[in-house]
This record gives structure tokens, C-alpha cells and sequence, in this order.
């Protein structure tokens, strides 16, 4: 599939990809599996098989070959063990034990070594991959020795494998130090077959240029090994840039910045970030307190020591002001996501929705981040399923959703798991209102069927879009719902008809 894109380099971009042909919304550009499967740096313990968290201490599971973090199920199966097997060989022949914590909770360092180790095996078993494709990606070790984390990594994982682990021979200081520096910028988050979390190395998908507005979608398939399929999400003309996304779309300009910085190594630069009103969404911008319909946008986005002023006054303040003050926005909400799945959670966020309505610019990702909570929560908690809320809150999660997918079509554009996961949201919602204001008699069967067609169109998209997830999945197993409440939907177009 290569014919897809070509690899072309500059000062700005290092190695990038360029579409070498027309493509459609959809199209296959690569797929690939891993150079290696892991734990994410600083994890708390977890099991080395398929990433399930694990009581670290004394009385937790562990590998009953290598005595290391295992969990039950993989334990009792150990035939089926892919990814634990080659470590596990080199802890035993090493006498290399785990160190129990008295923490499961907190992050884990014994277990940053997992995964650079990994990496290490897989260069010496699949050489000509790694000087094809690992070897020239960026790991930028300069910026890595300015930064918190390179006196840890030299202690935790390259001392801990040359010395206990006896690796001394095979790998060199800085080759471990190169591999650690390739995860480190250019690994992508993994979810297991079981729903946890870690990373992976996809070098191909790692040639993409980075943008807070992608272009290139991917799904990863961990009952198949982990491959990965990457496509376009809009159709792209040849020769367009194709970007792929660090890190995560919906958050201000800032948050953005700060993850690529510290995790990533570079200042994004795309017309996103440069632009003070995100794209014309004012996804960062505050209402002004000074007068009635200015807002309070950065005079600089890449400096958080900006200015930040009103377009309708005078009014100025420093930058450190606006981010301690998401600070605090941020904390709340952090606060009210560890409160118990309920009708009392709902309330809160929707107080706190209410509460930021005069201070925040009404798409904030702050409010947005608020939205997103309150359309898992309506149709879910007790008192709030779907059956039983009233039209006004059917109307709400209507609403919510199609100011998520507003903002989507800006951040996300296309074919992309976040949109069609907002899409099966919403066509519930307007199936129970259309439905309800039909027994009233405020629709007639015409206007019903609209209705009822709008959110089928919704389900085919959204079903569409998801079927390229492990069928496993989540989001694969929505799919297969989607499709049969479109089955069941389009029945009930047919009886109107």
C-alpha cells in the first residue's frame, strides 16, 4: 500500500508523508504491526502479559516462572504468553527479582525498563526492520539530557538492563538510550484486548507529521497482534501533507502545547495553535467581565507568558492569570469525575456547566470537556435513562451533542472514531423526541419519518466508521449494535411509509 504516500524530508519536519495520489475519506495508506508492545512509562503495577492492573505487593500475582507482575488468567495460560516471554527468560537466567511496592496505586519503576527492553530484542531479532525504519526515526537525545527524566532513565532502565539483567555485551549505553528516546516521541497509546492501556512502536504511522487538526485516522486491533490500519479521514489531493495527531484534539491551545513540549520535543506550529481563536471556535477564549461581548483571547498562543486582552476593550491580563484560573476549572472537574456514577454527578456537572456559563466562552474546552461528561451521563444513571427523560432533557443531550460535533468538524474533520462515537449518541435521543412529539400530535407521520431517516443516516455513519475497530473492541462492538438498531430503525421508516 505504499503506492498510497511517499516519504519526503526537510529541516522543519525531519522525515514527513505526502499523499502520492487522490485519496477518498476512508482509504487504507498503511497498515502495520508493531516493533514492540508495552507498559507506558510510569505505570503503576500491572500485569506484563496483557496490562491489567495488579496488587504489586507481597500477596499479589506474579509470574510463577520469573516472579514478576503477572495476573491470574495469564498465569493459568501460560501457552498463550506472547509478549512476557523473552523478558521472563532473562529475569530467570539473571536471578533478576521484582521488587514488591507497598503502593499499587502509584507509578511503578521497575517496570519502565519493560518496554525499551522489548524494543532491544526485537532490534537484534529483526534487524533489517530496524535499520529500514527505527533507525532514522527522531530521539532526540540532546533535548532528553536537559530534561527531568534522562538521570532516571540512565538509573532505571540503562544501568538496571546492562547490569542485573546482564546486557552489558549486547547493548551499548547509547543504543538504550536511542531506543528509549524513539518510544518516548514517537510510541502511540494501545489498548489491549481487555480495554487497558499501554504503547506501542509503529514506525511507518510515526513518518506522519504531527497536526492538532489530523488528517490520517488509525485503529489498532489487538486480538490481531496489535496491527495497525491507518487511513485518511477526508479526501486529501496528491501531494497534501498527511498528519497524524501527539496528542489529544480536545483541549486548548496550551494544554496541547505543554503535552508536546514535555513528552514530544518540539512546539507545534500548525495554523491551529498559531491562530488566538483556534480556528474562528474560540475553544481557549474567555468572556470578558468588562464589557458585554468581548473576549479575552492570548496575544500570542505559543507563549504561555503572553499578554491576553479583550476585542471589545481595554482590558488586558497577564497569561499566568488565565492558566491558573483553567487551573482551578480543571480541578473541579477532576474532583466531580471521581464522584460515583449517579444522578448526583449528572447534577453537579451540570451546575458546574452553569457555573462557567458567564466566565468561558460558550465552546471552552473546559465546556466542552463538561458536555462530553454530561452525554455519558444522560441515557445511563438512574432516574436519567432514556426511556424516562422528559423531552426538555432529550433536547439537552441533543444539544450537547451537536455542540461536540461542531467542534469535531473543526479539530477532527471526517471519518474519525470520535465523531461516529458522538453520532450513535445523538441519534437516540432524536429517535425518543420525534417519537414523543408524534403521540402528542405535534409531529405528523412525514415530519416523524424525517426525523427517524436523519438518525438513520447517523447510524450508518457511525456503524461505517467503526467497523474498522477490532471487532473486540468497544467501539467494534458498538458497531455491531449500530447496525442492528438501524435494521430496526429503518422497520420502523417502512411502517410509516
Amino acid at each position: 500500500m505504499s503506492e498510497a504516500y511517499k516519504v519526503l524530508e526537510c529541516p522543519e519536519l525531519g522525515r514527513y508523508a505526502v499523499s502520492a495520489k487522490n485519496l477518498k475519506a476512508g482509504e487504507v495508506i498503511l497498515e502495520e504491526t508493531p516493533f514492540a508492545i508495552g507498559p507506558k512509562v510510569d505505570s503503576a503495577p500491572l500485569c506484563l502479559e496483557c496490562c491489567c492492573p495488579v496488587d504489586g505487593g507481597a500477596d499479589g500475582p506474579k509470574c510463577s516462572t520469573c516472579g514478576w507482575p503477572l495476573c491470574e488468567e495469564c498465569n493459568d495460560d501460560k501457552d498463550s504468553i506472547v509478549y512476557h516471554k523473552q523478558e521472563c527468560a532473562l529475569f530467570v537466567k539473571n536471578k533478576v527479582k521484582f521488587q514488591n511496592v507497598e503502593d499499587s496505586t502509584a507509578s511503578c519503576m521497575q517496570l519502565d525498563c519493560i518496554t525499551p527492553l522489548r524494543m532491544l530484542f526485537a532490534k537484534e531479532e529483526h534487524p533489517e526492520r530496524w535499520d529500514a525504519e527505527l533507525s532514522v526515526m527522531e530521539y532526540h537525545n540532546d533535548s532528553r539530557k536537559d530534561g527531568a527524566t534522562w538521570n532516571q532513565d540512565e538509573q532505571n532502565v540503562v544501568k538496571y538492563l546492562r547490569g542485573p539483567c546482564g546486557l552489558k555485551d549486547r547493548f551499548t549505553e547509547e543504543v538504550i538510550q536511542q531506543v528509549i528516546g524513539i518510544l518516548d516521541i514517537n510510541a502511540f497509546e494501545v489498548r489491549t484486548a481487555k480495554g487497558y492501556s499501554g504503547r506501542g512502536l509503529y514506525p511507518r504511522l510515526g513518518v506522519m507529521a504531527h497536526s492538532c487538526v489530523p488528517n490520517v485516522v488509525h485503529s489498532i486491533h489487538p486480538s490481531d497482534g496489535f496491527r495497525l490500519t491507518a487511513r485518511v479521514a477526508i479526501d486529501i489531493p496528491e501531494g497534501e501533507k498527511l498528519y497524524t495527531v501527539y496528542t489529544y484534539t480536545l483541549t486548548g491551545t496550551s494544554t496541547r502545547q505543554a503535552a508536546l513540549k514535555s513528552s514530544k520535543y518540539f512546539t507545534c506550529r500548525c495554523p491551529r495553535c498559531l491562530d488566538p481563536t483556534e480556528l474562528g471556535t474560540h475553544f481557549s477564549s474567555l468572556k470578558c467581565q468588562k464589557c458585554d461581548n468581548g473576549l479575552i483571547i492570548s496575544s500570542d498562543p505559543l507563549d504561555d507568558e503572553a499578554e491576553w486582552k479583550c476585542t471589545g476593550c481595554e482590558f488586558k491580563t497577564r497569561g499566568a492569570a488565565v492558566q491558573k484560573a483553567i487551573q482551578v476549572m480543571q480541578a473541579e472537574i477532576d474532583m466531580l469525575s471521581g464522584m460515583e456514577y449517579g444522578p448526583e454527578r449528572l447534577a453537579a456537572f451540570e451546575k458546574l456547566y452553569k457555573k462557567y456559563r458567564s466566565v468561558l466562552h460558550p465552546l471552552h474546552f473546559i465546556k466542552t470537556s463538561i458536555r462530553q461528561s454530561l452525554i455519558e451521563l444522560y441515557g445511563r444513571v438512574p432516574g436519567y435513562e432514556m426511556p424516562e427523560l422528559p423531552d426538555i432533557l432529550l433536547e439537552r443531550k441533543i444539544e450537547l451533542c451537536r455542540d461536540i460535533l461542531w467542534v469535531l468538524n473543526y479539530f477532527e474533520p471526517g471519518k474519525t472514531r470520535s465523531r461516529a462515537m458522538i453520532l450513535y449518541e445523538l441519534h437516540g435521543p432524536i429517535v425518543m423526541l420525534a417519537q414523543s412529539q408524534y403521540r402528542q400530535g405535534v409531529l405528523s407521520g412525514e415530519p416523524l419519518k424525517k426525523k427517524l431517516e436523519e438518525a438513520a443516516l447517523m447510524l450508518q455513519e457511525c456503524s461505517s466508521i467503526l467497523e474498522w475497530e477490532d471487532p473486540a473492541s468497544p467501539e467494534g462492538i458498538l458497531a455491531n449494535v449500530a447496525k442492528q438498531s438501524l435494521e430496526q430503525l429503518r422497520e420502523s421508516i417502512k411502517v410509516i411509509s
